[in-house]
């Protein structure tokens, strides 16, 4: 009769030279994977390596379940796990967040995959066909002089290709919403009780939500999604209607239309109970 293992692991058929079940269980940034012990140490010397061969699991961190916690990014960490399969690595098109793995892979210091992310390879590599825009790097003025008469006008024409302040002037709408509740009691006004907004999403077209959120926005739910589609399922990693809005008049953003919807329900059966009420708002913001 098979036992529960007792360490975070679905099956007992771990080598018995390892403390580790064969099937082992992970919380990456609260993202949950479930792989092999061997895919972990497939990279000698590896962090996960040192992790799962050379320490014992009372030594890991856990989460409240007992899975092997990694406080890293979760997303993508899938990435990572893939590579560890076959250590071969194929990245989705118009993958946005090439230079953020390559942060990843040398924490988890994978230095072959760091190579592959690198964005000094050459293009003719299939992993970096699609170089996002925001990784490519800017060629230096002084990397190739340049002589003749058209000498001005073509480092006009360079810096203008590459200027933030002309990116940043795209032109476009972005919405966002929220949901909201908050109580009334019986004496209206005075036991009025706002709860916290709960999330706040993100409308529009990709290049411009990430250009303004950055690393505030939130992309686990579309997370392939091309610069130049347009995605409803992003949201913000905290709940401050005015943050969100700072940051849209520092991108040049102005409101231009905004509609609200509300309801009402009682807290019991009890008429005289406190009222209930739920709304959702949305905001349109745009850069012309």
């Amino acid at each position: 009769m098979a036992l529960a293992d007792p360490e975070c692991g679905i099956s007992n058929g771990a080598d018995s030279a390892s403390q580790f079940s064969d099937i082992i269980e992970l919380n990456v940034g609260g993202q949950v994977y479930v792989t092999r012990h061997t895919t972990l140490i497939a990279v000698p010397d590896s962090l996960l390596w040192n992790m799962f061969s050379k320490k014992t699991p009372p030594e890991l961190a856990r989460d409240s379940k007992g899975r092997f916690f990694l406080d890293r990014d979760g997303f993508l960490f899938r990435y990572i796990l893939d590579y560890l399969r076959d250590l071969n690595l194929v990245l989705p098109d118009y993958f946005p967040e090439k230079s953020r793995l390559q942060r990843e892979a040398e924490f988890f210091q994978l230095r072959d995959l760091s190579k592959l992310l690198s964005p000094k390879m050459s293009k003719d590599n299939s992993i970096t066909d699609e170089i996002c825009q925001s990784d490519s790097e800017e060629p230096s003025a002084s990397a190739t002089p340049l002589v003749g008469p058209d000498t001005s006008r073509t480092l006009s024409v360079a810096s203008t290709a590459h200027s933030p302040s002309i990116e940043s002037k795209k032109s476009g709408y972005i919405t966002v919403g929220y949901r909201g509740s908050y109580t009334i009691g019986r004496d209206i006004q005075t036991d009025a009780k706002f709860r916290r907004v709960a999330r706040i999403t993100v409308c529009g077209k990709t290049s411009l939500a990430k250009e303004v959120f950055g690393d505030t926005l939130n992309e686990s739910r579309d997370p392939d999604r091309p610069p130049e589609r347009y995605t409803s399922r992003y949201y913000l990693k905290y709940n401050f209607l005015e943050q969100a809005f700072d940051k849209l008049s520092e991108f040049g953003f102005h409101m231009v239309a905004c509609s609200s919807t509300g309801t009402c329900a009682y807290s019991s059966n009890d008429p005289n109970e406190d009222k209930i009420w739920t709304s959702y708002t949305e905001y349109v913001f745009c850069r012309e």
